[in-house]
C-alpha cells in the first residue's frame, strides 16, 4: 500500500493528509461523491414522527426515496479499485453468481447445526473452474465477514442475520428460523459478490471454493490469539482516545448514520407490531366463516345467504394470508436488514476514527519531540496513505451504499403499497359480488311476487 495514497509531504504536521480535511490526492476539490450540507441532513432521514402511534412513517418532502438527491459520481481517484469501477453498468458486467440453498442438520457428540449448500457459478479467469459447489456453517459466514472487516476496515460490509435472535422466532432450528437464515445468508455473498472491491477479496474467493479440509487449514492461518488481543487492546485504546477533529464531511456522515439508526429501528418496530396485529386479525377472522356455516344449519331461510357470506370471508382469509406473506417476505427483511446496517456503518465510522486517532498521536508526538524523529517521521508518512485510503474508500463505499439502501426501501415500500391495492381490490370485488346476487335475488323475488 505504501505511496499508493501517498499525500504531499508540504501539508504542515498540523493538518494531516486525509484527516483534517479528507483531501483527495488530485487537490483540494471537494469530490464529486461529497456529503451534503448538514442543512439537508434531516431531509435525507426517513420522515417519521417520534410517536410510535403515528404509522404516517414517510412525508411529501422525505427526499429519502428522491433517486435525484443524490450524486452516484464516485471520488476520481485513480488508484483506488473502488474509483475504477462504473457502479451503474454493475449489471452489465455480472460475471459471479452465487446460491444459497438446501440447509442440512448435522448431529454431533458435541453440537448440533447447520450446513448451508453454496453452488457458485463464474465466468473470471482467476477461478480454475466455471462452478463450485461448496458447504458451509453460521461459523464459516462469520469468519468471511471478519476477515472481509479486517481487510477493508472502511468498506461497509454487508450484515449478517443474528445468530440466535430473529424476531418472532424461539425455536433456534425450526423450518422458518432456517429458512429465514438461509435467505440473509444468499444476500450477504451476493452483496458480496456484487461489490466491486469486496467480490475481489481472496478469503471470499476461498470461502467460495475450498474444500471442507482445504477450508479449515485455511482458518487456522489467521494472526494468533496474542496477536488478535493486542489488536483489539490497541484499538480500545484509540477509541478511547478519540479523534481531535473529525472532517466536517465526516461529521456529516456520523450525523446522518445517527439519525438514520434511529428511524430505520422504529420503522422496524412498527413493522413488525403491524405484522402482528394483522396476524391476530387473521386468526379471528378464519373463525367467522365455519360460524357462518354452523348459523346456516339452523336458519333454514337463511341458509344460502349465510353460506355465501362464509365462502367471501373464505376468500378474503386467502388474499389476506398472501399479503402477510408477501409482507413478511419483502417488507420486514428489507427494513431489518437496514436495521443491521446501521450498526455497521457506526462500526465502519469507529474504525475510521481509529486509524486517524491513531495518525493524530504520532503527529502528537513528532510535535513534542518524544521519540526519534526520523522513525516518526517514517511512521507518519504511512499513516497518511492509510488514513487517505480509508477515507477515500469510505466516501466512495458510502454513495454507492445510499443509492442501494435508496433503491432497496423505495422498491420495498413501492411493492407493499400495490400488494396493499391488490388486495383490497380483491375484497371489494368479493363483497360487490355477494351485494350483487343478492340484489339480483331481491329482484327475481319481487317480480315473483307480482305474479
Amino acid at each position: 500500500m505504501e505511496g499508493e495514497c501517498r499525500a504531499s509531504r508540504a501539508r504542515s504536521w498540523g493538518l494531516p493528509a486525509g484527516g483534517a480535511g479528507g483531501d483527495s490526492p488530485a487537490g483540494d476539490a471537494p469530490l464529486p461523491g461529497s456529503i451534503s450540507s448538514s442543512a439537508l441532513l434531516q431531509a435525507e432521514v426517513l420522515d417519521l414522527d417520534e410517536d410510535e402511534d403515528d404509522l404516517e412513517v414517510f412525508s411529501k418532502d422525505a427526499s429519502l426515496m428522491d433517486m435525484n438527491s443524490f450524486s452516484p459520481l464516485m471520488p476520481t481517484s485513480p488508484l483506488s479499485m473502488i474509483n475504477q469501477v462504473k457502479f451503474e453498468d454493475e449489471s452489465d458486467l455480472k460475471d459471479l453468481f452465487i446460491t444459497v440453498d438446501e440447509p442440512e442438520s448435522h448431529v454431533t457428540t458435541i453440537e448440533t447445526f447447520i450446513t448451508y449448500r453454496i453452488i457458485t457459478k463464474t465466468s473470471r479467469g482467476e477461478f480454475d473452474s466455471s462452478e463450485f459447489e461448496v458447504r458451509r456453517r453460521y461459523q464459516d459466514f462469520l469468519w468471511l465477514k471478519e476477515k472481509l472487516e479486517e481487510a477493508h476496515p472502511t468498506l461497509i460490509i454487508p450484515p449478517l442475520p443474528e445468530k440466535f435472535i430473529v424476531k418472532g422466532m424461539v425455536e433456534r432450528f425450526n423450518d422458518d428460523f432456517i429458512e429465514t437464515r438461509r435467505k440473509a445468508l444468499h444476500k450477504f455473498l451476493n452483496r458480496i459478490a456484487d461489490h466491486p472491491t469486496l467480490t475481489f477479496n481472496e478469503d471470499f474467493k476461498i470461502f467460495l471454493t475450498a474444500q471442507a479440509w482445504e477450508f479449515s487449514s485455511h482458518k487456522k492461518q489467521g494472526p494468533g490469539l496474542l496477536s488478535r488481543m493486542g489488536q483489539s487492546v490497541r484499538a480500545v485504546a484509540l477509541s478511547m482516545r478519540g479523534v481531535k477533529s473529525r472532517p466536517e464531511e465526516f461529521m456529516e456522515m456520523n450525523n446522518f448514520i445517527e439519525i438514520f439508526s434511529q428511524k430505520i429501528n422504529l420503522i422496524d418496530k412498527i413493522s413488525q407490531r403491524i405484522y402482528k396485529e394483522e396476524r391476530e386479525y387473521l386468526d379471528e377472522m378464519k373463525e367467522y366463516g365455519p360460524i357462518h356455516i354452523l348459523w346456516s344449519a339452523s336458519e333454514e331461510d337463511l341458509a344460502d345467504n349465510l353460506k355465501s357470506v362464509a365462502s367471501c370471508i373464505d376468500k378474503c382469509c386467502k388474499a389476506t394470508e398472501k399479503r402477510m406473506s408477501g409482507f413478511s417476505e419483502a417488507l420486514l427483511p428489507v427494513v431489518h436488514e437496514y436495521v443491521l446496517y446501521s450498526e455497521i456503518l457506526m462500526a465502519v465510522m469507529k474504525r475510521r476514527d481509529q486509524i486517524q486517532a491513531e495518525l493524530d498521536s504520532k503527529v502528537e508526538a513528532l510535535t513534542s519531540k518524544k521519540a526519534d524523529t526520523d522513525l516518526l517521521t517514517e511512521e507518519i508518512g504511512k499513516l497518511e496513505d492509510k488514513v487517505e485510503c480509508a477515507n477515500n474508500a469510505l466516501k466512495a463505499d458510502w454513495e454507492r451504499w445510499k443509492q442501494n439502501m435508496q433503491n432497496d426501501i423505495k422498491s420495498a415500500f413501492t411493492n407493499m403499497a400495490e400488494e396493499n391495492i391488490l388486495y383490497y381490490e380483491q375484497c371489494l370485488a368479493t363483497w360487490e359480488s355477494f351485494l350483487t346476487s343478492q340484489t339480483d335475488l331481491h329482484l327475481e323475488e319481487a317480480s315473483e311476487d307480482k305474479l
